[in-house]
């Protein structure tokens, strides 16, 4: 146990040390203030616990949180169990980031906010709901996420999830549409059915989103005679609209007018949204100034709508500023603002009610002792106020990041991440912007030290990464590699009946015969004079392992088939000439399925030196690459043609420019491959199979190595590749063309080909 904790540390070390710093950094907070820290929404969540009444200022579901640990526990276990989940919070950061081949150095780093942050620090120690609200966000995020593109039950239970979210903090309910939105977009779903089902899944999540919340409305309703989810008096904006309104400019009713705010606009703005919302209409000014029988909510909500009406462009204008407010470099306060220090530690006991209050929710909890040890405080605001949080201009920075994968620029296209990022941003951008229109307020950002780095880390990745990094479980050196698919998902190009004919034909020569581990795989058209010395080259074992040969002939009209038959070679016999691409099309089928585990392509005419087999083999079996290819250009061509040679180093460029991976050489014919690699990407291309096939592998994120190697001329016969300008601009066309469908949409799905039962049904 203890070598297996010891690898897992050296493999984590980073994030081990960040959970370390926090874990130590969360036991000096339980010991500074004792038993937690009790704010003013503390009391509220208490003296509800166990009644459960949904007409107060904020929802139940904390409180239903806090009903068992408090059965069996005390205001202590609260807080013990909530850094314990702030540090699970940290380790969930890293976890999933990792799923998505997030470098482990960067998940460690979007993990450290949530770990390490004096304010995610001082909000776990108090009694509040924000810690609560951050796990179900991290949790709605898995469940969208963890399996890939989610069908329409995991987005059902992401919708309820999210509805469990609301019932702790009311500024969820707009997270449904970034959340929607992300279902309708990822990607995952067969293009047959793709839109249809993304609209399901979509339809799910809303519903599943739906049902919670209407169901806690229900509670609501019995409860207190009308639906709702949040008991603030007047609506959410009332406090953003008092503060600007223009009360002598807008047409107000008797009622509106006594609840549009005296004072001039700059008084107001001294006050503070917070004072219009939680103190001008307490009860006692409630009595002093308004009619008893006066329905002071209605009055405040339809006065809100007059001033969202008329001054739409100052309310928006507020939140935008708010909005911007928290990516400032420093922890600052403007006029107005929530006082900043209620989220800072205290040297003395911070008493946001009467002593006697306060010691009576302490003694009904816990043993009735608020203390606060001067030394541990002092170093933990020092901590706090020298530095240790999260600058706001590192997760404005972050949140740009990602909005630029999202887009789409540069290498993030291809990745495979831009959705994940798109709903991490997505969610983080809502959440900030629903709180930033009721008032602004550093406990009101929270949730970014959980959902800005999160998409952050997503969109370097996208932006950074050489190849396709689609979710998935990563192996412990953090390559980009893709989950192989299995047989019977493997989307190549539906056979046609020449296929099924050549496959009958061979299947009554060969019966059920197997290949060895490794399968030379050659298309042949009328390559009588050169077919036979190519094969008795090709050796029996290369790399420790045994060689086959197989040659699929092509509907050739010459002795191509019968020499092949004659120097050993396994061989497929098309009855019609359809090109080269679809004849390796058909061989990297056929040695899939009998058991290939490598598969090396070579040219019928001998300009491949097959003595550098394993050159190809070698990165395969030692597992640091899928594909490998030759390159005369990182080795040498002996007879090269010059517009030939203009035009490979075009084509390198361009796909180069494309895939976001250096290719020296797009149309190098002895190339090796596991046999899962070829058989996963569409391939439709009769003659320019050879670009078709590379772009593919490398927008389905495999790993291509080049190896350099030589080019040799032609033993006989003449090339039927062309070398002029429409030969090139075909070639172009097809680059172009395999980038743009890999890029947009997944191989279609083929069913089956009736072929004997020992060959297996793929």
């Amino acid at each position: 146990m203890s070598a297996a904790l010891t690898r897992i540390l050296r493999r984590h070390w980073l994030l081990a040390l960040f959970v370390l710093a926090g874990l130590a950094l969360r036991i000096v907070v339980q010991l500074a203030y004792r038993p937690a820290l009790l704010y003013i929404d503390s009391f509220r969540y208490l003296d509800d616990v166990g009644a459960f009444f949904p007409g107060g200022i904020n929802p139940v579901g904390y409180e239903v949180f806090l009903w068992p640990l408090l059965a069996v526990g005390s205001l202590t276990f609260v807080v013990v169990v909530q850094h314990l989940l702030g540090l699970g919070l940290g380790v969930g950061i890293y976890v999933l980031l990792r799923r998505f081949r997030v470098r482990p150095w960067l998940a460690a780093v979007a993990a450290a906010p949530v770990l390490l942050d004096a304010y995610q620090l001082q909000i776990e120690q108090n009694i509040m709901s924000d810690l609560l609200f951050q796990v179900l966000l991290l949790a709605v995020i898995y469940v969208l996420t963890w399996w890939g593109a989610p069908g329409p039950k995991l987005a059902a239970v992401a919708g309820i999830v999210l509805a469990a979210a609301v019932t702790v903090r009311v500024v969820g309910l707009t997270l449904v549409v970034p959340a929607a939105v992300f279902v309708l977009l990822a990607t995952g779903w067969r293009p047959k059915d793709g839109w249809r089902r993304r609209l399901i899944a979509s339809a799910a999540l809303v519903g599943g989103f739906a049902a919670g919340v209407f169901g806690y409305s229900l509670y609501h309703l019995a409860w207190t005679g009308s639906f709702g989810v949040g008991g603030s008096g007047g609506g959410a904006l009332y406090g953003r609209a008092a503060v600007v309104a223009h009360c002598e400019q807008l047409d107000l009713t008797s009622q509106e007018r006594r609840v549009c705010p005296a004072e001039p606009l700059d008084q107001r703005a001294r006050n503070g949204i917070d004072f219009y919302i939680h103190f001008w209409n307490v009860p006692e000014n409630v009595a002093k100034f308004l009619p008893e029988d006066m329905d002071v909510a209605a009055a405040q909500s339809s006065l809100t709508r007059k001033v969202l009406l008329h001054q739409p462009l100052d309310v928006v204008g507020g939140v935008v500023e708010d909005f911007f407010k928290g990516f400032a470099p420093t922890r600052t306060q403007t006029t107005g603002d929530v006082p900043l220090d209620r989220w800072q530690f205290q040297q003395t006991y911070p008493m946001y009610a009467d002593d006697w209050y306060v010691v009576e929710w302490s003694e009904l909890y816990d043993n009735g002792t608020l203390s606060v040890d001067p030394q541990l405080a002092g170093f933990l605001r020092a901590y706090q106020l020298g530095g240790g949080y999260t600058p706001g201009i590192v997760l404005g920075g972050a949140l740009a990041i990602a909005a630029l994968a999202v887009l789409g620029v540069g290498r993030a296209w291809g990745s495979g991440l831009r959705a994940a990022s798109l709903l991490c941003a997505g969610m983080a951008t809502t959440v900030l912007a629903t709180a930033a229109a009721m008032e602004f307020s550093w406990r009101y950002q929270l949730p970014g030290l959980v959902l800005i780095p999160l998409a952050g880390a997503l969109g370097a990745t996208a932006l950074t990464s050489r190849r396709s990094v689609v979710s998935g479980r990563g192996n412990d050196r953090g390559h980009s590699r893709p989950t192989p698919p299995k047989e019977s998902e493997m989307p190549t190009t539906c056979p046609a009946e020449v296929d099924r004919a050549a496959l009958d034909d061979y299947s009554a020569r060969y019966g059920d015969q197997r290949f060895a581990p490794v399968v030379v795989l050659i298309a042949a058209y009328n390559e009588e004079e050169s077919l036979g010395d190519v094969l008795d080259g090709i050796p029996a074992r290369s790399c420790d392992l045994d060689v086959d040969t197989l040659v699929v002939v092509d509907g050739a009209t010459d002795r191509t088939a019968e020499i092949a038959l004659k120097h050993g070679a396994q061989t497929c016999v098309a009855p019609t000439n359809r090109g080269q691409g679809a004849a390796l099309r058909l061989g990297y089928r056929l040695a899939a399925e009998r058991g290939a585990r490598y598969i090396v392509t070579t040219d019928a005419d001998g300009q491949y030196d097959i003595a550098e087999l394993p050159k190809l083999l070698r990165p395969l079996i030692d597992g640091r690459a899928d594909f490998v290819t030759g390159s005369r250009r990182l080795g040498s061509n002996e007879r090269p043609a010059l517009i030939r040679r203009i035009g490979t180093y075009v084509f390198a460029w361009l796909v180069s420019a494309l895939t976001g991976q250096r290719i020296t050489d797009t149309s190098f014919g002895f190339r090796g491959m596991r046999a899962e690699v070829p058989n996963s990407v569409t391939l439709e291309q009769p003659q320019y199979q050879s670009s078709e096939l590379l772009v593919g592998v490398l927008s389905h994120g495999y790993r291509v190595q080049e190896q350099p190697m030589r080019m040799l001329a032609r033993t006989a016969g003449v090339s039927k590749k062309g070398n002029n300008l429409l030969y090139g601009y075909r070639y172009s066309r097809v680059v172009l063309g395999t980038w743009w469908r890999e890029r947009r949409v997944s191989a279609p799905q083929c069913e089956p080909i009736n072929e004997p039962a020992a060959v297996g049904e793929r």
